[in-house]
């Protein structure tokens, strides 16, 4: 069992880039490495497993990973929606996605938390939990944990980190930029260790 790789955690949202979903990620690598979680679950799983192929060599070479959203076969990682089953075999990196009130499996590595802030990707999904919400539930979770929403850059990824999280996932920032390698570049710094 191992947490991500990195204190960065991208989403991809392949109708929201302005180019192709690999061609924005190898741009965003350009800002140094994070961990690529491939969502997009609208898209049919052969597509999924096409977009992950074309990704894992850039991630590879970059110092990055793949974690993959919802996965139907066996992965290496896996991010799981809060009712999605654990795949069989585990994967070696098991994260889910955990809002308000629902309880933390001890079994898994990480959760991502969220909303932190309200967020341009899920409109009036929440209420934003804010930063001591943040705080509270990284005091009493069990594996690590991730601050999803509302991450629009490097003041926000501090003061997650601040809060107590582990890192930041994000998605908008990174995927709509037209210089995600910057976005990227200045997130890292933010994630640094405090």
């Amino acid at each position: 069992m191992a947490e991500p790789q990195h204190r960065l955690i991208v989403i991809t949202d392949v109708d929201g880039c302005p180019r192709p979903l690999d061609e924005q990620v190898r741009r965003a690598l350009r800002g140094g490495p994070f961990s690529l979680l491939l969502r997009d679950k609208h898209l049919d799983w052969d597509r999924r497993r096409r977009l992950a192929q074309r990704l894992e060599g850039a991630l590879a070479a970059s110092g990055g990973e793949l974690i993959v959203a919802d996965p139907p076969e066996a992965v290496r990682a896996a991010h799981l929606s809060s009712r999605f089953p654990v795949p069989v075999p585990r994967p070696a990196c098991l994260g889910r996605s955990v809002h308000a009130g629902e309880p933390i499996d001890a079994d898994l590595d990480y959760i991502t938390y969220s909303p932190i802030w309200t967020t341009d990707s899920k409109p009036g999904y929440g209420p934003a939990l804010g930063l001591d919400g943040l705080a509270e539930r990284v005091a009493t979770s069990p594996v690590p944990v991730y601050a999803l929403g509302g991450v629009t850059g490097p003041d926000r990824a501090l003061a997650a980190r601040e809060a107590g999280a582990a890192g930041a996932a994000v998605m908008g920032a990174v995927m709509r930029a037209a210089e995600p390698d910057r976005v990227v570049a200045a997130l890292r710094a933010a994630l640094e260790p405090v």
